[in-house]
């Protein structure tokens, strides 16, 4: 399934569906990623760190999420 794909199927769940899916992911532990898959995230770390003013708040993030996936 393409990543379209799933956030199109995300955005049709229900909040309650959506914070389980958050929940899960935020279980993930360092040890069921391979190297390869931290590898993009590693990477957006760094750019954070070289560039932190490029951020945008929690709060202003999660609004944007909420605005764009309740429906």
């Amino acid at each position: 399934m393409s990543k379209a794909k799933i956030f199109e199927e995300i955005a049709k769940l229900t909040p309650a569906e959506r914070d389980e899916i958050c929940h899960r992911l935020d279980d993930l532990d360092e040890d069921t990623l391979t190297p390869k898959e931290w590898a993009p995230v590693d990477e957006r770390i760094a750019e954070h760190e070289s560039n932190p003013e490029s951020a945008i708040p929690w709060d202003k993030f999660k609004a944007r999420l909420d605005q764009k996936f309740s429906r």
